[in-house]
């Protein structure tokens, strides 16, 4: 990671650590890479987005590129759109999860993959200097919302979704126009909560991170099930009937034994990371799977399956990537497949999740200086002598955020209150570092 592209883009408080001038150096850094190129920019619905977006089109008309606007968009249409409408690069404006006071910058190349470290460090290098063409690019609003919708809906039979009730969470977030009229055309009554064009609430206790928003809107209008969304539409998490939460890790396990039965997991292999639970790789066994973990953070997810050229990827926060449909997470898509699998099975999420996981502790710190905390030797020795005690099935990762000011801890054994036990050691421990 450089100095500001972190796990995923430039992330940081509109402002203070992400300005209109950054953004202006990043647009016009991609037109000192690429002579005059075609750059499509999308956002979600914060308030401080549209102006970034405008930030960025102006550093790219600097140096001479052409801009199209596509204003609120979910994070996966930019990357669809950009290599299917033969952009150069998509520009999506989002902090994704993050609470209202963040934003951030995430960059698709023209093939719809994400930038990787190399090229974020490479482009970074032009943030220095300012190029002026002498002759300015052009900006146009375009809404290609329709374009999206219609490819997601060209991916489903007809009217699949008659007979389901399903609740959708939409974090007031890019999907707040695009996900119910999807679900609706396919037949299936839908209800929606956070579902408002409201910048200025995205993600406040509601979408993928905060799930009992979502469960009570289940239970309250008796749906069949519910998906929640996070800011930009690129995570997805899902409730059963009954309230009960289906994770990343369910879903991605889900996702593959359906698609190991119908032949289009390749290489009957998925990929995870470190965070996914050992339970997913047990039950992906029985199915004659196997399971890769790479570092966390969606992009090493999409890189390792690159690379393979495998077709299933996810993380547990959600991020789960159809490589076949779509080169990046869409949360969307993952809902509408899920639901799909639901139809044709004629079975709940209870009985098409058949896996037994083991008990996870996740704690997150709030730091001032994650890097320092996360480095310290105090913290290694613990958690080498915590690995130890829970040798040989246990696992302990402790990480720096790439998003936000925190520490992340996970503790995972076959004891739900031995995870808890360890993982607040742990957390006690960063608690005093920081003091």
């Amino acid at each position: 990671m450089g100095n500001f592209f972190g796990t995923d883009g430039i992330r940081g408080v509109f402002g203070q650590n992400l300005t209109i001038d950054i953004a202006e150096r990043v647009g016009n850094a991609l037109s000192q890479v690429k002579e005059k190129p075609k750059v499509l920019i999308g956002s979600d619905t914060r308030l401080s987005s549209s102006i970034l977006r405008l930030a960025v089109a102006v550093g790219v008309m600097l140096g001479g590129g052409d801009v199209v606007d596509t204003m609120i968009m979910p994070t996966a249409s930019i990357s669809h759109l950009t290599e299917t409408l033969k952009f150069d690069y998509g520009v999506v404006i989002s902090a994704s999860h993050n609470p209202p006071e963040y934003n951030g910058i995430k960059i698709f190349k023209s093939t719809g993959q994400k930038m990787n470290d190399d090229e974020e460090l490479a482009l970074e290098k032009y943030f220095s200097s300012t190029y002026e063409s002498p002759k300015q690019g052009r900006y146009l609003q375009k809404d290609l919302s329709g374009k999206y919708k219609n490819y997601l809906l060209s991916l489903m039979e007809e009217s699949i979704f008659n007979g389901l009730t399903i609740c959708l969470d939409l974090s007031n977030g890019a999907s707040y126009k695009i996900a119910p009229s999807i679900f609706k055309k396919l037949g299936a009554k839908v209800f929606v909560t956070a579902g408002k064009n409201r910048g200025e609430k995205i993600n406040e206790n509601c979408g993928s991170l905060h799930i009992e928003n979502l469960i009570n809107c289940v239970k309250r209008k008796g749906a069949d099930f519910g998906f929640a969304f996070d800011g930009d539409a690129d995570r997805v998490i899902a409730v059963s009937g009954d309230g009960e939460v289906f994770d990343g890790d369910k879903l991605l396990y889900i996702l593959a034994k359906d698609m190991k039965k119908n032949g289009t997991l390749y290489a009957s292999t998925v990929v995870g990371t470190s965070h996914t639970n050992s339970g997913i790789m047990t039950a992906l066994n029985r199915q004659k799977c196997n399971l890769i973990r790479t570092d966390i953070g969606d992009k090493y997810v999409i890189e390792a399956m690159e690379k393979m050229n495998l077709s299933l990827g996810g993380e547990k926060s959600g991020h789960i990537i159809l490589r076949d449909y779509i080169k990046t997470g869409d949360g969307i898509l993952t809902a509408l497949k899920v639901s799909e699998i639901i139809a044709k099975e004629r079975k709940n999420l209870h009985k098409l999740f058949d896996a037994t996981l083991l008990p996870q502790a996740n704690i997150d710190v709030v730091v001032k200086d994650k890097m320092r905390v996360v480095n310290s030797e105090e913290v290694r020795l613990l958690v080498l002598s915590i690995s130890n005690r829970l040798a040989p099935a246990g696992r302990v990762l402790v990480r720096a955020s790439g998003t936000e000011e925190k520490i992340r801890i996970m503790v995972e054994c076959e004891s739900a209150s031995r995870a808890q036990k360890y993982a607040r050691e742990i957390k006690n421990l960063v608690v005093k570092i920081q003091k």
